[in-house]
């Protein structure tokens, strides 16, 4: 008797669970950076098990990104891409009420790092891609699979190593989907599940102030830490002005009709305190930001250094970047110099066409009477990578979380972890969105 054939949805938590566990940390250093190797291996493996051909590039030792094509009834018709990363940030072993990269499944979550961001996200694309694999499944149009390294650090290693050095793996790819967005949220009882339409700009920058060394006993009024500290506090304390963009718009009206109440552009900070802490999200999305994290001078307490550098965080709102170049060097001042780390493009589309109704309906097939809305990642995704090849790029990584869950603290927080239930929900979501676009 043949094994029957298990869903999709079976099929994805232990898909996640053996992703997580291979320690795929993205520190930023290519000394420290591991694992990504190990897990485009895994992700191959797991595809040609069902007889899927893919290719594994690397940008440099063990940066590894996979790419496979799925063929579609109607070759004819653009192409889709499904792209997820591998990388995770770090993760402190002792902070954790289970290890990090112990995938472990416990009172109905799934835990570890990248259980959310996003190998959750990766698991569900392998479960239904072998899944249709298995049973005879041909979408609609072709769908391309990227699973990449770096995205934790800009993604030069990865998404923007394969635009810039195997467009060809994309041909026809004109609409892409990803992370964070399709996941709900509950207010007042309705459950809201919010597409990401736009992501800021990302422009991480290092200041450097120079100055006359000297004996920490004497009167100087040249000193470099002086100079940068009350740089970057004068930078760090700065309220950029609000600018209400279309997505952020469209958001706070489709709230605010949820919560019965009439939208009032002077009083969006009454709107921001019912939405919980999502509210952390959707308020940095009003405005550009520069957080500073880190600052480094000196080498002893009775020696004034020659020099004192920080780095700051900075996002911008798209169509913003002009205005946060001006008034980032105004609040800096002449005697700092800005040197940028990594400067990457804001993206904003529309919340409309058919890749949207596919999305809206197969959300509403799993949860009739939801609510789908779009909005904007204050954080930024491979997207600014695969948009420079005329891609209209969504998040669209569906999950339906508990109405308590404070789901923007588990990216890059502490105890990371999916609901099994919501996990396997948006396996479902994406099977049927994948067979339907």
């Amino acid at each position: 008797m043949t094994a029957a054939i298990p869903p999709a949805a079976d099929d994805v938590v232990e898909l996640c669970s053996e992703l997580i566990r291979i320690d795929t940390t993205n520190t930023g250093d290519p000394e420290t950076c591991a694992g990504e190797r190990a897990a485009a291996e895994y992700v191959a493996g797991r595809l040609d098990e069902v007889g899927i051909d893919s290719v594994i590039l690397e940008s440099e030792p063990g940066r590894a990104n996979v790419v496979a094509r799925i063929a579609g009834a109607d070759r004819s018709r653009p192409a889709l891409l499904v792209h997820g990363h591998l990388d995770v940030v770090p993760a402190s072993v002792g902070e954790w009420s289970v290890h990090p990269f112990s995938g472990e499944c416990r009172d109905g979550y799934l835990w570890g790092r990248g259980a959310v961001d996003m190998k959750d996200m990766d698991a569900m694309t392998l479960a239904v891609i072998r899944n249709w694999a298995r049973t005879g499944v041909t979408p609609p149009r072709d769908i391309v699979l990227a699973f990449v390294a770096d995205e934790e650090h800009g993604g030069r290693k990865g998404a923007r190593f394969l635009v810039d050095n195997h467009t060809d793996l994309f041909e026809g790819c004109t609409e892409a989907v990803s992370e964070v967005g399709g996941f709900s949220l509950t207010i007042d009882g309705q459950r809201l599940y919010l597409v990401q339409t736009a992501e800021k700009g990302l422009a991480w920058m290092r200041l450097r102030a120079s100055g006359r060394p000297g004996h920490g006993s004497m009167v100087h009024d040249d000193n470099a830490v002086t100079a940068l500290c009350e740089a970057v506090a004068r930078l760090g304390t700065h309220e950029f002005p609000m600018v209400m963009t279309r997505t952020v718009r469209q958001f706070l009206e489709g709230v605010s009709e949820v919560l019965g109440v009439e939208f009032d552009p002077d009083d969006v900070e009454g709107t921001l305190a019912k939405l919980g802490s999502l509210a952390r999200i959707v308020g940095a999305t009003l405005r550009n930001t520069a957080n500073p994290t880190v600052v480094q001078a000196g080498y002893k307490s009775n020696v004034i250094p020659s020099s004192a550098e920080a780095i700051v965080d900075g996002r911008f709102l798209p169509g913003e970047l002009a205005e946060f170049e001006r008034t980032v060097d105004e609040l800096l001042g002449d005697n700092v110099q800005r040197e940028w780390l990594i400067h990457d493009q804001a993206l904003e589309t529309d919340f409309d066409g058919p890749l949207v109704e596919t999305m809206i309906a197969a959300l509403q097939a799993e949860d009739p009477g939801a609510r789908v809305l779009p909005y904007m990642m204050s954080g930024g995704t491979d997207a600014k990578s695969f948009e420079r090849l005329g891609m209209r790029c969504f998040g669209y990584s569906p999950l339906q979380l508990p109405p308590d869950l404070d789901f923007t603290a588990l990216f890059h927080g502490i105890d990371e972890r999916v609901p099994i239930d919501g996990l396997r929900f948006g396996t479902r979501v994406l099977d049927r969105f994948l067979r339907s676009c």
